[in-house]
C-alpha cells in the first residue's frame, strides 16, 4: 500500500479574519478539531480552502500550522496544482520541503489538454519531486477528464503517482480505474461526499471530503462499516447525511460549509472575492440546514 493511505481526508477550510487575512490560529485549531473527529488525513490548500486566492507564502504557512494542529495524528496532503506545468512543479517542490505526505495535483483546467498532454504534465511533475502524487480528476472544473488508461500508464512509468481523487458521478469510470490499476499500489478516493458509499462499492479506498468538517465521526463509521462488510449500517449512515451533503453545494463551495462553521463558532464566515457571503434568503436556507444538521447528530445524555 502507498505511504499515503488515509481514508477520511477533509479538504480543510481556510479560516480568515474580517479583514480577509488568514487566521492561522483558527486554522491550527481547525486541524486539531478535524483529527479529533475521525479524520486520519488532512488536505491543505484545496479549492475548499480557497487556494485560488491564497499566496504561496500563505499556503506554506497553512501547511505548517495544520501540521502542528494535527500533531502527527493525521497524514498531510497538499494541493499544488495549476494549469501551468512549470509553475506546478515549482510550487510542488516548495511544499515537499515542508515534510508533507502527498501532493494533490489537479488535471489542468481551462487550457483543456488531451490525454497525452495530461500524461506529460503529470510525468514532468512526478519525475521532478520526491513525493507521492494523487491526481485530482474533476471535469466539472477542468472541463477535460483523465481516462483510466492514462492513469494506468502514468502509474507504470511513475510509481510515485499513487492514486486519484475522483470527482465525477460516473461509477463505470470508477470501476474501470479499479479494474486497470493494481490494488496493492494504487488508491482511489471519492471526491464527492454523497458518492462515497457508491464509489467504495466500486473499489474506492476512502474519501476527500467537505462534509467531514461537520460529520467526521459519522463518515469515519460509514467507511469502517463498508470495510467490515456491514452494508446495512453503511447505508444508514449514508442516507442520514444525504440531505446535508447535497445542500452544502447549493452555493459555490465553500460558502455553505464555511458559513455553517462560522455559526458553530469555529471561524469567521469571510471569503475572498470572487466568492461572496450569502444573501439573506440564502442565509435562511443555511439556517434550516444547520437545524437539520443538529438533528442528525448523535444524541448524548
Amino acid at each position: 500500500m502507498p505511504h499515503f493511505h488515509a481514508e477520511l481526508v477533509p479538504a480543510m477550510l481556510t479560516p480568515m479574519n474580517r479583514d480577509l487575512s488568514v487566521d492561522y490560529e483558527k486554522a491550527e485549531r481547525l486541524a486539531k478539531h478535524l483529527v479529533q473527529n475521525g479524520c486520519d488525513g488532512l488536505l491543505i490548500n484545496g479549492t475548499t480552502g480557497e487556494s485560488p486566492t491564497l499566496t504561496l507564502d500563505e499556503k506554506i504557512e497553512l501547511v505548517k500550522v495544520a501540521k502542528q494542529g494535527a500533531g502527527g495524528k493525521a497524514q498531510i496532503m497538499v494541493g499544488a496544482g495549476s494549469n501551468d506545468t512549470e509553475k506546478t512543479l515549482s510550487d510542488a517542490k516548495k511544499m515537499v520541503q515542508l515534510g508533507i505526505d502527498a501532493l494533490l495535483i489537479v488535471v489542468p483546467y481551462y487550457n483543456k489538454p488531451n490525454q497525452r498532454g495530461m500524461f506529460e504534465h503529470f510525468k514532468r511533475i512526478a519525475q521532478g519531486v520526491d513525493a507521492e502524487i494523487v491526481i485530482y480528476n474533476i471535469p466539472s472544473r477542468s472541463v477535460v477528464r483523465m481516462e483510466a488508461e492514462t492513469m494506468a500508464k502514468l502509474h507504470r512509468e511513475c510509481p510515485n503517482i499513487i492514486g486519484v481523487k475522483q470527482s465525477h458521478p460516473d461509477m463505470d469510470a470508477v470501476s474501470e480505474i479499479t479494474a486497470l490499476l493494481p490494488q496493492e499500489s494504487w488508491l482511489t478516493w471519492c471526491g464527492d461526499d454523497t458518492l462515497t458509499l457508491p464509489m467504495m462499492a466500486c473499489g474506492a479506498h476512502g474519501t476527500i471530503s467537505v462534509i467531514a468538517h461537520l460529520t467526521g465521526l459519522m463518515m469515519r463509521e460509514m467507511i469502517q462499516a463498508v470495510k467490515q462488510g456491514n452494508q446495512q449500517r453503511a447505508l444508514e449512515l449514508h442516507l442520514k447525511q444525504l440531505h446535508l451533503g447535497r445542500e452544502l453545494f447549493f452555493l459555490p463551495n465553500p460558502t455553505v460549509v464555511k458559513t455553517m462553521m462560522a455559526k458553530l463558532g469555529m471561524m469567521e464566515g469571510t471569503m475572498r472575492l470572487p466568492l461572496v457571503e450569502p444573501e439573506p434568503d440564502e442565509m435562511k436556507r443555511i439556517d434550516a440546514l444547520l437545524a437539520h444538521y443538529k438533528s442528525i447528530l448523535p444524541q448524548t445524555v
